[in-house]
């Protein structure tokens, strides 16, 4: 299991949370568990979904996302999980290239619990519809927090670029 700490792109306007949370996987399975802890009444969080759906532009707002990619291969997955239940999986292949929808997913379910000072997201995936299981995976957990104020703040593992871009490589630093 691999534990993680995000740290966002900059300081200013960036509201008084943390983000930690844990990734492993087992198997075809890749489980990812976040906590965004502290004063959550400073983040817009998106209301739950009556029917959660593949959603476009879901990094527009508050959303948890992580990337995978294959060690040598230049292509690469994007999932966005919003705290509404919505989601999308993107398939890329290259830096920023050929964005699409990934098709292999027709729904992603997974859990989301609020309280007061925290909110927890859940994912269990099964990768076997787009990596074997023989292939090590480089990862990157990001999330994008918007404040009740509207301000937007990039949060990483590691920032390797002069701007936020959570799509630099360089960036996707556990292997698992």
């Amino acid at each position: 299991m691999n534990n993680f700490s995000l740290v966002p792109f900059a300081v200013d306007s960036v509201p008084p949370i943390e983000i930690v949370g844990n990734i492993d996987r087992s198997g075809h399975l890749l489980a990812i568990d976040y906590q965004l802890l502290g004063e959550l009444d400073s983040v817009a969080i998106p209301s739950p979904a009556a029917a959660p759906s593949r959603k476009f532009g879901l990094w527009e707002a508050t959303c948890f996302e992580f990337f995978i990619g294959v060690i040598g291969d230049r292509n690469y997955w994007e999932f966005n999980l919003s705290p509404s239940g919505d989601w999308n999986v993107f398939h890329l292949d290259d830096y920023r290239q050929g964005l699409r929808d990934e098709t292999a997913f027709t729904s992603l379910p997974f859990d989301v619990d609020r309280f007061a000072n925290s909110l927890t997201l859940k994912l269990v995936v099964d990768l076997s519809q787009i990596i074997s299981i023989d292939r090590e995976l480089e990862v990157s957990v990001t999330t994008v927090i918007k404040s009740t104020q509207d301000d937007i703040s990039y949060w990483a593992l590691t920032h390797c670029g002069e701007e936020a871009d959570f799509h630099l490589r360089d960036s996707f630093v556990i292997k698992l």
